[in-house]
């Protein structure tokens, strides 16, 4: 007679190590485990990675849909700071600017985020998604890929859905502080640096790079810097911060400091109650050297850049700081609340000090521009999450899960500077001499200044009503529910220029620094041209946008188990979906429309029906198939559906929207043969291929002496397909010995996609002119192997364990090709990185980390051309956790 199959098998051993290491993740399991004796042996003698592995392979077994997980203490192995980066190491996921995730090579639009399993707003002015590095590790218990659909999960769903699942109320007594010191070795020289607020240590402008209250209130009152006198053109001059000289300085250490405390406690026996706050500050700086390439022009077979900065010296500060704070109580064990306040801040203060030349300005004329740009950002996330868990035994244990979100972003941008000068060889010697040669640049523009605010609003709640029900060999569980979204954004920006043909003699620009050379002294000895006020004011139609979206959701998902041999699950989705977004005039506070045909472009709504449908096989105990399949759609972005044009800030690249851009629709198919061993050894092989109509692609348009602008359009029709393999196993099998404290995991994902592009119908959707070089290529994004691996170290003592950690991706389309020119492809970037923690004691944890061991950099190219280059170098970094 056949022995029944083990729906959830847990062992003795999993469950001390579950106990032991993910109490936070399973806090019911953890109460089960056992006596604390068997709990502080397992920890003295187990497997650190392999504990964890147990954790999460148990929930990712359990799991109805293909999904990966990855928990709390493998991030700590890998030394990773934040989810985004985090990320980078799941089977078939890349990292993109060191914000945004693409899973399985498609891009992060077409992947949802949630927090906690809720939406949350975005602080992007681009995009819909959350950028990931928002969210550092020291809060997050793990992160959750779900690569095939299910109903329970928004429609939106190309690459996948990743949850981001915060450390929740402990079981037990924690309290622990850590602090960190590090360092880059591009960071020893001295870096270029300008003067910023007394508050930058904390993220947060003091007012110096504020708009001054002057043009401000004019700006309010509608009344924009327009039609100027000359006079009045200074006064407001005057009262703008224009000490945004280059400057050099030493780079301090990196820096960083966590504490998390927190408890539970029962009250009688039925009550339970608990709370955990934690709280993170880290402050870093990053010193690069950059190469841009903006325009090419072709000479035969040779290929030169006409614009380009072939000397950029970039110094990038950081800081962040995070707050989090829990309060869950529970009713014998059937009914459960929690609350969760998250307060997350990420300020990016970046310099460039730029040289190079233009197509007005070459070498051979004896002439180099000089360029400084300042982009300061502060990023802000306020999240409130209530979410109840209710079961009712005497109605045949019928669930009963409620769920309830309110959160906020915020992006403030003051004070963007950017200003050019112009390098004259006067000596003719070759030697461009910045400090005597050097004038602001007379071509109308010499500065501009920027100020960008942004809000994004989200609530979102539902509800899941799920009931068991089991009959001869068939054990059945139902669920139905609904989710709504409300989300509303509101983004203004406010530019001026400073007029260089204001001033009446050349003679008044020279100079290179634009503090002496505007400053009020300055102003009040130079002549000025009656009729250009120094003033220009740049602000247009669609800098200001109002969008919204609204989503409401119902779905029905069945899971049924026969025999404890076959898993059938899945089930419908219904969504509503609708969205519109108004570009605004800012100096009439009217919709920047041409006519009725626009207006309705801007308003876009559909509802469908999402089907889902997954199937496991038991093979036996520890070894399962899954075949699943799944209708999902990708939806444009907020502002891809607008005509206005806006700067993409992760590329700097002008990007139009296109009015009236459709849906993407997605038929997923997916395929895994998983084998959980023994001590969390184990293999998976999978397969998926994506069939989709009207993917969501972006097209170059000729630059203009400038960046490449990026219109927004359809493809035809494109697919996407590949294999998974994921892998960890202990080197026991070789021998015993030292053999027995090493391991190996990893996993590779090889895949292929193509998208067919009607050039005529492109032309049609969003004017652009130009001839798009390959018609038939990869989807942006797409790289066609992802490769992660680790090799670890555990003594038998549990004192040290160690990690070698390596992640490259095959290069990736960034720059789609135009006029001839092939694609532009972000190269293969092989990042080494080696994590070693020493455990003193049972209270202590020392972590020493070093990465980017190889040095590698960023590089993009096409037909062997560099177009960009960015140095990253190599982190060191030392921290110190102590448990009390």
């Amino acid at each position: 007679m056949k022995k029944p199959a083990i729906r959830f098998p847990l062992k003795p051993l999993s469950l001390a190590v579950l106990a032991s290491v993910a109490t936070g993740m399973f806090p019911a399991i953890a109460q089960e485990a056992g006596d604390e004796e068997v709990i502080e042996e397992v920890v003295a003698t187990g497997t650190r990675l392999k504990g964890t592995a147990t954790a999460v392979m148990e929930e990712r077994k359990n799991q109805a849909f293909v999904a990966d997980i990855m928990g709390a203490e493998q991030i700590s192995r890998t030394g990773d700071s934040d989810a985004a980066s985090a990320l980078r190491r799941v089977t078939g996921l890349t990292l993109v600017d060191g914000k945004f995730i693409y899973v399985r090579g498609l891009g992060e639009r077409y992947s949802s985020t949630q927090l906690n399993g809720l939406a949350v707003p975005s602080p992007d002015p681009t995009r819909n998604v959350i950028p990931l590095d928002l969210f550092p590790s020291s809060i997050i218990e793990s992160l959750s890929v779900q690569k095939s659909y299910s109903p329970s999960m928004p429609a939106s769903f190309g690459g996948g859905n990743v949850d981001i699942r915060l450390k929740t109320i402990p079981t037990d007594y924690v309290f622990n502080m850590q602090g960190s010191l590090g360092t880059n070795f591009d960071n020893f020289d001295d870096a270029v640096a300008y003067n910023g607020g007394s508050n930058d240590w904390i993220g947060s402008d003091d007012g110096t790079r504020a708009v001054p209250s002057s043009i401000s209130e004019r700006w309010d009152s509608k009344n924009f810097l327009d039609n100027l006198s000359q006079d009045e053109a200074i006064s407001l001059l005057k009262d703008v911060n224009r000490d945004y000289d280059v400057t050099t300085e030493s780079v301090d250490p990196d820096m960083g400091a966590n504490v998390t405390f927190g408890n539970s406690y029962d009250y009688d026996e039925d009550w339970r109650f608990g709370f955990l706050m934690a709280a993170g500050y880290d402050r870093s700086t990053v010193v690069s050297e950059e190469y841009i390439g903006e325009q090419a022009l072709r000479n035969g077979d040779e290929i030169r850049m006409v614009r380009l900065f072939d000397e950029v010296n970039t110094t990038e500060k950081s800081v962040k700081w995070s707050t989090m704070f829990n309060f869950g109580i529970d009713y014998n064990r059937q009914h459960r609340i929690d609350y969760s306040l998250i307060v997350l801040n990420d300020t990016r203060d970046q310099i460039q000090d730029k040289f190079g030349n233009t197509a007005n300005n070459t070498l051979s004329d004896g002439q180099r521009v000089h360029d400084v740009e300042v982009v300061y950002e502060e990023r802000k996330l306020y999240t409130n999450q209530v979410k109840g868990t209710h079961t009712f035994p005497e109605l045949g244990f019928m669930g009963f899960d409620w769920k309830y979100s309110l959160g906020r972003s915020k992006r403030y941008s003051p004070g963007n500077f950017e200003t050019r000068f112009i390098i004259e060889d006067a000596n003719e010697d070759g030697i461009f001499d910045v400090e005597t040669e050097s004038s602001l640049s007379n071509s109308t523009t010499a500065a501009r200044y920027e100020f960008q605010e942004l809000h994004d609003r989200v609530e979102n709640y539902g509800y899941n009503f799920n009931i068991p029900y089991t009959i001869n060999n068939w054990e059945m569980e139902f669920k139905a529910g609904g989710n709504f979204v409300t989300k509303f954004r509101d983004a203004e920006n406010r530019r001026f220029d400073i007029n260089s043909r204001a001033f009446s003699s050349s003679a008044d620009l020279d100079g290179y620094q634009i503090s002496e050379i505007l400053s009020d002294s300055a102003l009040d000895s130079a002549e000025f041209a009656s009729t250009t006020p120094i003033i220009r004011d740049t602000t247009i139609a669609g800098d200001d946008y109002a969008a919204g979206q609204k989503i409401d959701a119902y779905y029905f998902e069945a899971d049924l188990f026969w025999n404890n041999v076959w898993r059938f699950s899945g089930g419908i989705r219904y969504e509503d979906f609708r969205q519109a977004v108004v570009p605004f005039d800012p100096r009439t506070n009217q919709f920047d429309i041409a006519d009725d045909t626009d207006r309705a472009e801007l308003a876009f709504q559909e509802d469908d029906i999402y089907p889902a449908l997954a199937l496991t096989y038991f093979v036996r105990d520890d070894m399962q198939l899954r075949f699943s399949f799944g209708e999902t759609v990708v939806r444009p972005d907020l502002r891809e559906v607008s005509s206005a044009t806006y700067i993409d800030p992760l590329t700097d690249f002008p990007i139009a929207g296109t009015p009236g851009i459709r849906t993407t629709a997605i038929k997923n198919y997916d395929m895994r043969w998983e084998w959980y061993r023994e001590a969390g050894n184990n293999l998976s092989v999978g397969l998926f291929y994506k069939d989709m109509t009207d993917p969501i692609e972006s097209i170059q348009s000729p630059a203009q002496d400038g960046p490449p602008l990026i219109r927004i359009a359809n493809a035809e029709s494109g697919e996407l397909f590949g294999v998974e393999i994921e892998f960890l196993q202990g080197l026991d099998v070789i021998g015993k010995g030292v053999w027995d404290n090493l391991f190996v995991s990893g996993n590779v994902t090889i895949s292929d996609s193509e998208i067919e592009l009607d050039f005529q119908n492109i032309v049609e959707q969003t004017g652009v002119s130009a001839a798009i070089t390959n018609t038939t290529r990869r989807l942006t994004g797409h790289s066609q192997y992802v490769v992660n691996l680790q090799f670890g170290f555990d003594s038998d003592n549990g004192e040290h364990s160690g990690s070698l950690v390596y992640n490259v991706f095959g290069d990736r389309i960034l720059i789609p090709g135009i006029d001839g020119f092939d694609d532009s492809f972000e190269q293969p970037f092989h990042s080494l990185d080696m994590v070693y923690r020493y455990f003193p004691d049972f209270n202590s944890t020392v972590t020493f980390k070093l990465q980017n061991i190889f040095n590698e950099q960023k590089e993009i190219e096409f037909e062997d051309t560099l177009v960009r280059s960015e140095t990253r170098g190599t982190g060191i970094s030392l921290s110190y956790k102590y448990d009390f």
